[in-house]
């Protein structure tokens, strides 16, 4: 990837500023489980991981264009594994940064959590559908008519997983 000024930090609780504004637009939240109206508290949740360091933003420049973060398991029996979620800035995306955030996530839980795999959920279409393909991720499940959009359009829910070697 090849942007100039790009990094990767871990995320801050600033940072739900960015994707607060991010998520400004109804249609946003489309590809996530949570309705416009509770993003709000799902945001809250989401940038809270960071606490943890469980979260990464990337930045061009010093200013956050996109966001992974893993949602830990709180439980020892299930906390060999975690679910995660990625958002790239509209104005950012097709550039590689979204590619970028998914290696990074997958080798923070490897590395940092030692997790044995990550799971991710995504609605079809997705964006993010083609970058799960190249990074091997698979499908193990799929829920037509899962989610319903705001225009009572049902969209699949596809779980993918990746587990480390």
């Amino acid at each position: 990837m090849d942007v100039p000024g790009y990094d990767i930090r871990f995320s801050e609780n600033e940072d739900l500023g960015y994707l607060t504004f991010w998520f400004s637009e109804p249609s946003s939240c489309d590809d996530f489980p949570f309705t416009f109206d509770e993003k709000d508290e799902a945001l809250k949740n989401w940038i809270g991981f960071s606490k943890y360091h469980a979260s990464l933003t990337a930045v061009i420049d010093g200013v956050p264009c996109g966001v992974a973060t893993l949602f830990l398991m709180p439980y020892r029996k299930v906390a060999h594994h975690a679910s995660f979620y990625v958002i790239v800035d509209p104005a950012h995306r097709r550039k590689g940064i979204g590619t970028s955030l998914v290696r990074n996530i997958m080798h923070l839980a490897k590395t940092r959590f030692r997790l044995d795999g990550v799971h991710v959920e995504i609605y079809l279409p997705s964006q993010l559908e083609g970058i799960l393909d190249r990074l091997a991720f698979k499908e193990f499940a799929r829920q037509d008519n899962f989610v319903r959009l705001e225009n009572k359009e049902g969209r699949p829910r596809v779980l993918l997983e990746h587990f480390f070697a």
